[in-house]
């Protein structure tokens, strides 16, 4: 303990941070890596599974996707008119027929392409399914026998009855980017186990099935990626990002995973706003997670995250690529493929790649030139050069949700999930019985408390960050915090959006409010990174504050209380009902 009391931080994490892992799981990627990592393995948040029959979906979460209805369509054209008018573009009824027509194919950038915008128009290969090492044996044998005294002819009418789909079988799990490509003529399963920031329970996906999912996915990258034997895995401690959006028993079930079933030694949970805000070197600070389905605001005072400022909106980036979609269809500027990023995921992958690479935020008109590829047919792959247009309408719909339809992609059914006190109850149980990781029914005499996210549909992001701020109710806590936004996930990229945010943000506060500025923070590192390097903690923390100094030395010295086979350690001098960071250890 001495020692703890004296070590430089810096040097703790250069001596323990190669120990020590951070897993930061979102709804559409996982991040994770070694805490003396400055950038972790980001994957996709999924796994494809062999069916040796037919499956009847190729996505487990097909059946909750709906189609926008005509009411939909009719608040989405409005709300473009409105952003339109803003951005002072023409509206959905002026576009000029001539810039319906497709581009020649030699036809270069133009004028009003940004040469800073990292554009990728590589093409997307399908997965090879077939495994590999069956393949490679067979080739060795048949270069061993060539070397034989023997009939060509004869040879090869034998090869001939041996095709290469008998010589080799299906892999049987297909993980990351590679289990979003995959044809959908074959016979896998796709299983995303995280859906709208909650477990993606509903009747295709049971809670037993998206748990041995999440046990899988993460075991593989542990495997895989930072090569960490399962045998080896009780040296190494884990440390678990997460957002606001879990509720506790989730929360519960992913430890249960890490300590259970991964077999690290030690865990603990961090809450993923007040890792954001440390990952930028920030003590008090309005927290703005733009996420892939899920976007977050909460305020951080003096290192607390303050719960009852905390709220959820079903919506995030992936939404935005599906508007870059729409927008272009409407526009008639978008090839006459069969793109259908709901059905194949493939699509949704270039999609998230052209709106990675020219989305913006101006006024004017903006266009670009962009190759979109057509992901129809099984061996050829089509493409053509066209010009995209209107392209800072899509993010847009962060301010204006309506023009997003999260409806399209809704969160699973709540139903399953009853009250999140209920959350392990009858409805839970699978047909052979399992419920969860099985033998978790000591924990229902764990205190749970219930989920205090306030969660709006329609309220758009520049309304959010005026009522999270305006809740503390403390006029120089609110000025502080208007003046310390931070914009973290993959979409606080977006060029353009700080500086909309900021004058948004100023004008939306009522007159009565004596806020006379607004500013977003500049990021130190990539926002898609900021809560996972956070999670650890940073330098700059340790040594501005003995308050949390000392808060690790008793997260890491306290005497542990004895509880199913768990020790439990909590942290102390945190805010009531703020439910992390919490230590749990193995017997």
């Amino acid at each position: 303990m001495d020692y703890l009391k004296t070590v430089v931080p810096s040097q703790l994490l250069a001596e323990r941070g190669s120990n020590l892992v951070v897993i930061n799981p979102g709804s559409m990627n996982v991040r994770m890596g070694f805490a003396s990592q400055d950038v972790p393995f980001n994957i996709p948040h999924c796994i494809a599974r062999h069916k040796n029959d037919a499956p009847k979906l190729s996505v487990r979460d097909q059946r909750l996707n709906c189609r926008a209805g005509s009411t939909h369509n009719a608040e989405r054209e409005r709300a473009y008119d409105i952003i339109a008018s803003m951005l002072k573009i023409p509206f959905l009824g002026e576009v000029s027929p001539s810039e319906n027509q497709p581009l020649p194919p030699k036809m270069g950038r133009l004028d009003g392409l940004s040469s800073q915008q990292n554009k990728d128009d590589s093409i997307l290969t399908w997965t090879d399914v077939m495994d590999k090492s069956i393949k490679a044996s067979t080739s060795i044998e048949r270069s061993v026998n060539s070397d034989a005294d023997e009939d060509p002819s004869q040879s090869t009418s034998d090869h001939g009855n041996k095709p290469n789909s008998e010589e080799s079988k299906y892999k049987e799990m297909i993980f990351g980017e590679d289990a979003l490509k995959i044809l959908p003529s074959a016979p896998y399963c796709l299983g995303r186990p995280i859906r709208r920031g909650h477990f993606n329970i509903s009747q295709n996906y049971s809670l037993h099935q998206v748990l041995e999912d999440l046990r899988t996915i993460w075991n593989w990258m542990l495997t895989e990626k930072l090569h960490i034997n399962p045998k080896d895995r009780h040296l190494y401690s884990a440390i678990l990002v997460l957002g606001e959006t879990f509720d506790n028993r989730e929360m519960k079930e992913m430890l249960s995973i890490v300590l259970c079933d991964l077999g690290f030694s030690t865990a603990v949970v961090h809450q993923e706003a007040l890792a954001a805000a440390f990952g930028n070197g920030l003590s008090t600070a309005c927290v703005v997670n733009i996420g892939a389905q899920v976007t977050q605001v909460v305020c951080v005072e003096d290192g607390v995250a303050l719960p009852h400022t905390a709220l959820a909106l079903p919506y995030g980036g992936d939404d935005i690529s599906r508007c870059l979609l729409w927008v272009q269809q409407r526009h008639r500027t978008w090839p006459n493929f069969k793109t259908d990023p709901m059905k194949k995921p493939i699509d949704m992958l270039m999609l998230n790649k052209i709106k990675e690479g020219y989305s913006q935020i101006r006024s004017g008109s903006y266009d670009a030139v962009s190759v979109v590829h057509s992901y129809e047919h099984e061996k050829s792959v089509g493409h053509q050069k066209t010009r995209l247009s209107a392209l800072s309408v899509p993010p847009m719909g962060l301010l204006y949700p309506r023009l997003l339809i999260p409806e399209e992609f809704p969160p699973p059914p709540r139903p399953w999930f009853q009250d999140c006190d209920d959350m392990l109850e009858d409805t839970w149980q699978t047909n052979d019985g399992l419920s969860g990781n099985g033998g978790l029914g000591a924990w229902d005499s764990y205190q749970m408390l219930p989920t205090r996210v306030k969660k709006f549909d329609n309220i758009g992001l520049v309304e959010a960050i005026v009522s999270s701020v305006l809740s503390t109710g403390r006029v120089d806590l609110q000025r502080k915090l208007f003046c310390s936004i931070q914009l973290v996930g993959g979409a606080a990229s977006t060029a353009g959006l700080a500086p909309v945010l900021e004058q948004r943000v100023l004008n939306t506060i009522p007159s009565n409010q004596p806020v006379e500025k607004v500013e977003v923070l500049q990021s130190r590192r990539n926002p898609l990174f900021i809560p996972w390097k956070g999670g650890v903690v940073p330098k700059s923390y340790f040594t501005r504050s003995d308050r949390f100094w000392a808060s690790l030395i008793l997260l890491v010295m306290l005497g542990s209380i004895e509880k199913i086979g768990l020790k439990m350690v909590f942290m102390l001098g945190v805010a009531e009902n703020i439910r992390i960071p919490i230590s749990f250890s193995r017997n």
